[in-house]
């Protein structure tokens, strides 16, 4: 049933695409039941062979029949290649809409989420998870349909050309399931997620270490800063020798015994002859079989993952839903107009998500218009978050926070935003020129406009020497800026 959910999710992002999806599934099953019709041709030309010996001669429809065997094949791989093509148009259509919804959604959250989640993990989410989709509908939700039809096919010529035979190929295909069932159980949900888990820490924490780097440098915190780090990656190793481990012998036993068909029908070969010369109706049977049977290990293993590609869709969707499901800030109802400059504390409370001690409680202070104050404590003790509630990257838990005069949460998003100039620590430029950066806040900026809100901000120093002004792109011919300008 939750299959049946993720895949209907999926289609919901498809849009008029999702009949290609349903295409590609009906073309390779059709594809799979085309592929074994070769096995049958081959097996007429081996009967038709053993008949006439050794007048072989005698034998004119081989020909016919190994044409016959190439035309199938050619046209069952023809229809798989038309699936293919057809899953691909819609898995990339469906991991474009996810990947842009995932933005638009972003987008609307506060900047604070960014720095709670962890942009590795943020970004993570949205490459990788949209990329899992992408690779279980273009690839593996086909090839699961074709999996399935093949077996399908395969019981009914199994039985349909001796039962006997087909019977024992049955009994190695059900001890390797029997011997996987602990590994691909519901238990692998679990650990699907645990890995996914471990590996987006890995990645955030490597991310955010990477950036790092600079301040680690400046002020020797090497050990400090590398502790957690080093910590994602010992998770992830140890979650990964342990699952390993316990994966081994399932997984031993199950390709053992889905590769041993030979032995079983070898075995019932002899008893068959009974000691005597083998009759050619038995040999017959046996010759196709082994032909044939080869079929079943690659189906079955086919099958067998489907399980564990659906739970990494699950786990990928569950991901994009941790985004979604995430509420923007409520806008302004009364839309309220601020009077001044000035920005108040009254007993403003505010604790992180999933934090067990508050970040400030009961801060007040008040900052007339005009005036200039610097807020100056120890590393984690609430300056950025300050800055953080006044510019409503967060809500307060208790108290209230006025600019000019006005609760922020009184006052549109887009008029706070023009009324606070926020500095990050980290700053951030685009390979593009100087103009289109700072045109980033306000797209519809004219070149006078820009040209205004650089001498404010005293850039004329550092506009005079660069090659081409504010049209110098960043990062071209080695064109760089300090971290001050």
């Amino acid at each position: 049933m939750k299959k049946n959910k993720n895949l209907s999710e999926l289609m919901s992002y498809a849009g008029k695409h999702r009949y290609l999806t349903y295409a590609s599934l009906i073309l390779l099953v059709i594809s799979a039941f085309l592929a074994l019709l070769p096995f049958v041709f081959i097996f007429f030309i081996i009967k038709e062979v053993i008949e006439v010996a050794p007048n072989y001669s005698e034998a004119v429809d081989v020909v016919r029949n190994g044409w016959l065997a190439v035309v199938f094949a050619l046209i069952s791989i023809v229809i798989y290649i038309s699936g293919l093509m057809c899953s691909h148009l819609s898995a990339f259509r469906i991991a474009g809409n996810m990947r842009k919804t995932l933005m638009s959604h972003i987008a609307k959250l506060p900047l604070g989420f960014i720095g709670e989640m962890g942009s590795g993990k943020i970004r993570r989410i949205v490459n990788d998870s949209s990329a899992a989709t992408e690779t279980y509908l273009a690839h593996q939700l086909p090839d699961m349909a074709g999996a399935i039809a093949t077996p399908i096919g395969m019981i009914i010529m199994l039985f349909l050309f001796d039962w006997r035979f087909g019977l024992i190929c049955l009994v190695p295909v059900i001890l390797g399931f029997a011997s996987m069932f602990k590994m691909a159980g519901p238990k692998m949900a679990d650990d699907m997620k645990n890995y996914q888990n471990a590996l987006a820490d890995m990645n955030n924490e490597a991310v955010e270490y990477v950036r790092g780097i600079p301040v680690v440098k400046t002020f020797g915190q090497k050990v400090h800063t590398f502790k957690r780090f080093k910590g994602s990656i010992d998770n992830y190793y140890k979650f990964f020798i342990s699952y390993c481990k316990k994966c081994r012998m399932p997984m031993l036993l199950y390709t053992v015994c889905i590769n041993s068909t030979f032995a079983f029908l070898i075995t019932l070969a002899l008893i068959l002859a009974g000691g005597e010369a083998v009759a050619q109706s038995v040999l017959l049977s046996f010759i196709f079989y082994v032909i044939f049977t080869p079929v079943i290990a690659t189906s079955m293993s086919k099958v067998l993952y489907m399980s564990e590609n659906g739970m990494v869709v699950a786990d990928a969707l569950e991901r994009v839903h941790s985004i979604l499901d995430m509420k923007p800030l409520p806008d302004a109802v009364k839309n309220e107009k601020t009077i001044d400059n000035s920005v108040e504390f009254k007993n403003v409370s505010f604790r992180y998500s999933g934090a067990e001690t508050y970040a400030l409680q009961n801060v007040s202070f008040k900052v007339q218009s005009g005036e200039t104050i610097a807020l100056i404590g120890p590393s984690g003790g609430g300056k950025t978050t300050v800055a953080g509630l006044i510019s409503r990257f967060w809500d307060v838990a208790t108290g209230e926070i006025k600019v000019g005069g006005v609760n922020v949460k009184n006052i549109k998003k887009s008029d706070l935003m023009e009324t606070i100039s926020y500095v990050f620590q980290d700053n951030k430029l685009l390979k593009t020129s100087i103009f289109e950066n700072v045109r980033l806040s306000k797209p519809n900026a004219t070149r006078k406009q820009v040209q205004d809100a650089l001498h404010k901000a005293q850039c004329d120093d550092i506009i005079a020497k660069l090659p081409n002004g504010i049209d110098t792109v960043i990062g071209a011919k080695g064109v760089y800026l300090s971290g001050g300008e």
